[in-house]
């Protein structure tokens, strides 16, 4: 009886110790998701496979260089990801890192949406030209450190007051992520394609910019003309409307929703060359 009670309580402390490993893990992983060390980490795993088939087929060069990353890749790691650990430091201290949100995603991204809706059809009917940057799961930071750190939360009335017209932020992009402007004035790499549309300027040029090397969405709002545009992984489309934009929003950030392929509002560059 005894034996088995002491079995029993063995059992338990092994999967409260698995369970709380596993519960670090998953709130490291939330960490990090939508920034540059989650790349990072499919590396690790890349590499951690690799060595793996080497020792396993005797492939004994590889399996030495393979050991060599793993031996010095913690020290490089820490150089390369400083910012990172030191939001994860900042939010243990905070006793943010262990707590829930208690705002659901789906409300966060329902009033994210609004937002941005309500300020691009304030800006198009007075043509105010506008750079909005989402991040996805591709970090951008390299991006928003060329620009001016803003750090607060999303509001259609400070979206629109940043591109006010003659104020010190109005040039540039805004970066987007989550429901916080992390930057405002960025400056974005320009697209070298030779299939954009003589018409369209330096903004939807840069927004297809960051599009081809980044996953980020990308909302423009033209001054020439107020139409509102956005772009995704190389793609560009134009004369959205209120309700597209709202769909286009929803469609591309929401983690449950995947976009059509509506050809009907779609535009490819090398269509219109």
């Amino acid at each position: 009886m005894l034996d088995g009670g002491f079995n029993f309580i063995n059992i338990l402390r092994i999967g409260v110790d698995i369970a709380l490993i596993w519960y670090v893990l998953y709130k490291l992983i939330m960490l990090i998701r939508g920034t540059k060390a989650i790349q990072l980490l499919k590396g690790i795993i890349v590499i951690l496979a690799v060595r793996m088939i080497s020792m396993l087929f005797g492939l004994q060069t590889i399996e030495w260089i393979t050991r060599q990353a793993i031996y010095w890749g913690f020290l490089v790691i820490v150089i390369l990801f400083q910012p990172e650990l030191r939001r994860a430091l900042e939010q243990l201290g905070r006793g943010n890192f262990f707590s829930r949100s208690t705002k659901s995603e789906e409300e966060q991204l329902n009033k994210m949406i609004e937002d941005i809706v309500q300020s691009c059809n304030y800006m198009a009917k007075r043509r105010i030209g506008a750079l909005i940057t989402i991040e996805r799961e591709t970090g951008i930071a390299d991006y928003a450190e060329t620009g001016i750190s803003i750090n607060g939360k999303l509001t259609h009335q400070l979206l629109t007051n940043i591109f006010t017209p003659n104020t010190p932020l109005h040039d540039g992009a805004v970066i987007i992520k989550g429901d916080d402007i992390i930057a405002a004035a960025c400056y974005l790499p320009l697209s070298e394609s030779p299939f954009i549309s003589k018409e369209l300027g330096t903004r939807h040029r840069a927004a297809m910019g960051i599009s081809e090397v980044t996953d980020a969405l990308t909302i423009i709002v033209s001054e020439e003309t107020g139409h509102i545009s956005g772009t995704k992984n190389g793609e560009l489309r134009r004369e959205l409307s209120l309700e597209d934009l709202r769909t286009y929003l929803r469609e591309n950030l929401s983690p449950n929703m995947k976009a059509p392929d509506n050809k009907s509002w779609k535009w490819r560059g090398k269509k219109n060359g």
